[in-house]
């Protein structure tokens, strides 16, 4: 299956190109145009248990299309942030870990799962949980801007703001904690950060939905300005 990205970085959309009998599953609501010929099959990937994990944990949804094609043909896939999109491989020696809202489409042999991230992530802005994505084959993920692709040595470190990663190899050390004192978590605009720890690498988005939002509703209209 081979991948085209176009209108990067704003506003990217990757097209997927189907060989014969060759399927991609996508993340609900991502399809954006297919080709004819293409059959969509929705179900809950993985069993019910996962899917459930999957959506009220790791934000995704419930379930994912399984797009396949006989005869061939592409399909074109969005997220729904305005930002770019990336595709990497995946290898059964490197599982990825990728935040909630990042996870886009993969092809067949890649398992998406979630991974309890334990207390160390229980201030982490993108919630508790990450999906974690294993197997062999490609994975095409989103972000909310532009993306940026970092890889660390062996003790290198880089500290991220959580609200600003969007993927990560499993191996790589990571420890969640607050910028400076409570004062400073609270009023600095910072908040919660992760000191990533080499070897391994990273992708981090250049926006931040939660900066975004924190900018956006105090500017929305109240119920009692509007009812005036």
């Amino acid at each position: 299956m081979e991948f085209d990205i176009s209108h990067q970085p704003s506003y990217a959309i990757v097209a997927a190109h189907m060989g014969p009998g060759e399927a991609i599953q996508a993340e609900g609501g991502a399809m954006v145009s297919m080709d004819p010929g293409i059959s969509v099959e929705t179900k809950a990937r993985g069993g019910i248990l996962k899917s459930l994990s999957r959506s009220m944990l790791g934000g995704e949804s419930f379930f994912l299309n399984t797009f396949r094609s006989d005869t061939g043909g592409t399909i074109r896939l969005a997220p729904s942030l305005p930002g770019d999109m990336m595709v990497l491989d995946v290898r059964d020696d490197a599982p990825l870990m990728v935040q909630s809202g990042g996870y886009i489409a993969s092809t067949e042999g890649v398992e998406v799962d979630t991974k309890w991230g334990g207390a160390k992530t229980f201030f982490a802005s993108e919630g508790l949980i990450m999906l974690r994505i294993s197997g062999r084959g490609k994975l095409v993920i989103a972000s909310f801007g532009a993306l940026d692709q970092w890889t660390l040595g062996p003790g290198q470190t880089m500290t991220v703001d959580t609200g600003h990663l969007v993927s990560m190899t499993e191996g790589i050390g990571f420890t969640i904690r607050k910028v400076g004192g409570w004062k400073s978590t609270l009023f600095s605009g910072e908040g919660i950060v992760v000191d990533l720890t080499g070897p391994g690498s990273f992708t981090t988005q250049t926006r931040s939905q939660d900066a975004f939002l924190s900018w956006l509703i105090p500017r929305l209209p109240s119920q009692t300005s509007s009812a005036r």
